[in-house]
């Protein structure tokens, strides 16, 4: 679980940065515009937006478009973390700014952590 929480803290760091120095999209249509043309280069998504189904759609996309995707504990930070006052269910980062080594290294982790084919779920 160590590996989980150091990835969340360098997604939000990523974030941070990026909100000052790039651009980001923030929530559930923003970030599916974004999937949908190509634009996107990291998706986060909280685990603990509700209801489930706004969401849903986001991992399937950003696999069809090969575009990496963490899950992160809490709307809340996760609003925060975007320059929000308010939860956000989903960010993507579109221009990562000075954040491009964090982001590179957390999808370089991302990758490590995938499971080949047939094994996952």
């Amino acid at each position: 679980m160590a590996d989980q929480k150091e990835t969340n803290e360098m997604v939000f760091e990523a974030l941070e940065v990026a909100n000052t120095t790039g651009k980001l999209k923030r929530g559930t249509n923003e970030v599916t515009k974004a999937l949908e043309r190509g634009t996107a280069k990291l998706v986060v998504i909280a685990s603990d937006a509700s209801p489930k189904e706004i969401v849903m759609h986001l991992p399937v996309l950003a696999k069809e478009k090969g575009i990496p995707v963490v899950e992160v504990p809490s709307k809340e930070e996760l609003g925060a973390a975007s320059g929000l006052n308010v939860p956000t269910a989903s960010v993507a980062i579109i221009e990562e700014g000075e954040a491009k080594s964090a982001l590179s290294k957390i999808i370089s982790s991302l990758k490590q952590d995938v499971k080949p084919e047939g094994k996952k779920e």
